[in-house]
């Protein structure tokens, strides 16, 4: 179906191949890139000016930033109330570890307990714009549930594969908001296999990890909100934990948007960007150090951090080019060391958080102690998930 963008808000003019930048058009349904079969990015018209009036001030969700998001026409939102979580200050922890500036965006209190609202928001508003029938997506989890959240509110099918082993949390929410579930043994590029050859017609829209454009578009206002939270200024350094990475590339989107329209001063420099991974899961770092030329045969393992377990990354390239213009860099955890940050996070500052979010605390701590972190830097953490939805991975183990 091709879409009319006449009277829209929206300044969105394309899509991109990431690979050679050949333009697709933003007007049509696309998948990925027909030319290098790579993810597309949207692009948006920054050349005339726009200031920062255009946010949306009455507006307590990412929507706030519609300008800047793919979306044309406002009757095919599909919303819940997504983004504008909690930019917090971590007192405690910081004089606990003599810290100047310590933050954390707690991105577990999104609908649905994740990040993945924000994306799947996106992707499943953009769905019903194009007048898809139905979605299907295999996943560890947290974007399972909020494909089926928002597929339920938008009156779409929703079709999931989930490993086995995903916690019951994940699995019983799908089945209320009304899910065709179907489990798998093995990881998340089991499911994606699974889901290949299940949607082998194409009958659903394919919703994996940036095999769409438009998950990308809303995971990257957690950057607008960050800036705006911080008065238009950034942090020295972002802990970001990337199993597909969408939201990692999607802040950097954001904050490169932000430059060239002019809403960040000349003198505010871009943070260095940090891809926290689990150490039975990490592909990109394999590549990051060269131990392997990309990440098509990594063999990953389960972890605590059910959305760290991505062993195939389609945006493996897009999330190295972060870290080469960010002059950031990849960090593994230890299944104890999530843990450990999740309880240093629980008892010193009330958050009980995703083993993500306590991968990215002892990631920084790690960081600390080589030197690549500075204590006096503005150290901002990036908390994907609700730790509710892992009890089943996580109980027994308060003590340690």
């Amino acid at each position: 179906m091709k879409i009319v963008a006449s009277e829209s808000l929206s300044r969105l003019a394309a899509l991109h191949c990431s690979a050679c930048g050949t333009d697709y058009s933003a007007f049509d349904l696309q998948r990925v890139s027909a030319c290098c079969n790579v993810p597309l990015v949207a692009d948006y018209d920054l050349h005339e000016p726009l200031s920062r009036a255009v946010i949306d001030q009455a507006d307590a969700s990412m929507w706030r930033y519609g300008a800047l998001l793919p979306l044309l026409h406002e009757e095919n939102k599909v919303t819940l109330g997504e983004g504008l979580t909690p930019l917090l200050r971590l007192p405690r922890l910081a004089a606990r570890y003599d810290l100047a500036h310590l933050l954390l965006k707690d991105e577990g209190q999104n609908p649905t307990g994740s990040f993945k609202a924000r994306g799947l928001s996106m992707a499943v508003s953009k769905a019903k714009e194009l007048g898809v029938d139905g979605c299907i997506i295999p996943t560890a989890g947290n974007a399972g549930v909020a494909l089926t959240a928002y597929c339920a509110r938008a009156g779409l099918r929703a079709v999931v594969v989930m490993p086995r082993h995903t916690p019951a949390a994940f699995k019983e929410e799908c089945y209320w908001y009304g899910a065709e579930v179907e489990l798998v043994d093995g990881l998340i590029s089991d499911c994606g296999a699974r889901v290949r050859q299940r949607n082998a017609d194409g009958a659903l829209l394919d919703i994996s990890t940036l095999k769409e454009p438009y998950r990308l578009e809303g995971k990257k206002t957690m950057g607008y909100e960050i800036a705006e939270q911080l008065n238009w200024t950034l942090p020295d350094v972002l802990l970001y934990p990337a199993g597909g990475g969408t939201g990692l590339i999607g802040i950097w989107k954001a904050f490169q948007e932000m430059k060239q329209l002019g809403w960040l001063a000349p003198d505010v420099k871009l943070p260095r960007m940090v891809a926290v991974q689990a150490e039975n899961c990490c592909p990109l770092l394999e590549t990051y150090t060269g131990r392997q030329p990309n990440c098509h045969a990594y063999q990953g393992r389960a972890t605590l951090a059910n959305g760290l377990a991505v062993p195939h990354p389609l945006g493996e390239a897009m999330m190295l080019r972060v870290l080469r213009e960010s002059n950031g860099t990849v960090v593994s955890v230890s299944e104890e060391g999530m843990l450990a940050g999740m309880r240093d996070l629980g008892r010193h500052e009330g958050l009980f958080v995703a083993p993500e979010g306590g991968a990215v605390w002892t990631a920084a701590r790690q960081l600390l102690a080589s030197g690549w972190l500075n204590p006096d830097e503005k150290i901002l953490l990036l908390n994907t998930g609700n730790g509710q939805k892992y009890m089943d991975n996580v109980t027994g183990r308060a003590w340690g």
